[in-house]
């Protein structure tokens, strides 16, 4: 355990990629390089490589965990690995390249500050690329690591490095994409991953995991409009303690702020925020903190604070995109329940406006969703939701779908604004 590692910023990021560009063996080598593996976990690793006929080690069996995808050589579940550095805390989530794991994909990347988009050179930018990449513009990530893997069987060529790139990033114009950092690797040999590569005296860029060391973390967060779900009220009779408990989703709050409390619109002031380490003169996005007011007015779990003159948009009815992850398609009509950061409420789809075909960017005409599909739909609620778009906050601008028969997720939507708004 690293000294203060409590203290250290945390990054989480997601690999993307078609099915064999390397994303599990790089992230085998990632953790294997930086020695954030445990011995005998390395010799498991060793000993199912042995078993399979492998001369060296299988580093992408550190995070297919599943047997199917050990025996099949891919990825279907979303594999999440955590270590850290003397310099971050990392979380990654490891997610399927397959089409059929679309959802898998949209929920590993969902949290993500950062993706990695893997291209094998061989091959160059292919249709799961370009999917993968959109989906993470679609999610709202702002950060793109371009890793060129299997830089050794093309000779570690510069040229086509520079013709990858080239062509990732004329598609990448058209995405909402803040950043694009390319990076020529090879996840088998480990150049570029966590130390420089001797093969390729031309790059003089990061390697991945400086990058991921040093990237602005910060700019995920909206820090400018307030936000803070409650979600849970904490009472102590006898010291007459009343605090509310939950996660920062937004902005900056001290002592002393006025603050009013929606969907009631009861207004009062902070009188402190309090942590597990103890009070603090402000808080901001993402901790964890429990506010305690001025006043005595009625919150319970679902309700947000926020600063007066600094709320949210508060509507019944919201235009959202959605994935669908459920065997029975989304249809017209059908009622979820709804998890809006701590708010549950139940909810019908009041249309499908277009199924979004993920390959072209086309907009299609449907009239359902099936399994791994995505469209753009109008939902109306039981009692208003407390949000804001996705782009401006992923926290407030974000829900899932519950089909209340088998409490399983059945979508996941990021809100685009009020219905017509």
């Amino acid at each position: 355990m690293l000294k203060g590692n409590s203290l250290l910023e945390l990054l989480r990021f997601a690999t993307a990629g078609s099915v064999d560009d390397g994303k599990s063996t790089l992230i085998g080598r990632l953790l294997h390089d930086s020695k954030a593996i445990f011995e005998d976990q390395l010799a498991a690793v060793e000993q199912w490589s042995q078993f399979r006929g492998h001369e060296d080690v299988n580093l992408a069996l550190l995070t297919d965990g599943l047997r199917a995808e050990r025996e099949q050589g891919i990825t279907i579940d979303v594999a999440y690995r955590y270590f850290a550095t003397p310099r971050r805390k990392f979380i990654i989530a490891d997610t399927p390249g397959h089409l059929q794991y679309t959802r898998n994909m949209v929920t590993g990347a969902s949290t993500a500050d950062l993706a990695v988009v893997l291209v094998d050179a061989r091959k160059g930018v292919l249709e799961q690329s370009r999917r993968h990449a959109f989906i993470a513009s679609l999610l709202g990530i702002p950060h793109v690591v371009l890793a060129v893997n299997k830089m050794d069987l093309v000779g570690w060529d510069e040229v086509v490095f520079k013709e990858i790139v080239d062509e990732f990033l004329a598609f990448a114009e058209g995405l909402d994409i803040a950043e694009v950092t390319p990076i020529p690797i090879s996840a088998l040999l480990g150049d570029n991953v966590v130390d420089p590569s001797a093969n390729m005296p031309w790059y003089d860029g990061p390697t991945l995991l400086h990058h991921l060391e040093h990237v602005d973390v910060a700019s995920s967060h909206n820090h400018t409009e307030s936000r803070f779900p409650v979600q849970y009220v904490i009472r102590d009779h006898d010291t007459d303690y009343r605090g509310y408990a939950g996660q920062v989703a937004g902005g900056v709050l001290h002592p002393g702020d006025e603050v009013v409390a929606l969907p009631g619109g009861q207004r009062s002031q902070i009188l402190s925020i309090d942590t597990f380490e103890g009070p603090v003169t402000q808080a901001f996005a993402p901790m964890s903190i429990t506010v305690r007011l001025t006043d005595e007015i009625d919150i319970s779990r679902g309700d947000m604070l926020c600063l007066v003159g600094d709320e949210p948009t508060v509507s019944q009815e919201v235009d959202a995109v959605v994935c669908w992850f459920a065997d029975r398609p989304m249809a017209v009509g059908a009622k979820y329940g709804i998890k809006h950061t701590t708010r549950a409420v139940r909810g019908v789809i009041r249309s499908l406006e277009h199924r979004l075909d993920i390959n072209t960017h086309e907009e299609v005409a449907a009239d359902s969703l099936a399994m791994n599909e995505i469209g753009r739909v109008v939902i109306k609620t039981t009692s208003p939701l407390l949000f804001d778009p996705y782009r401006r906050n992923r926290a407030t601008g974000s829900f899932i779908l519950i089909d209340e028969a088998t409490d399983a997720t059945a979508g996941a939507g990021m809100i685009l604004g009020p219905a017509g708004g």
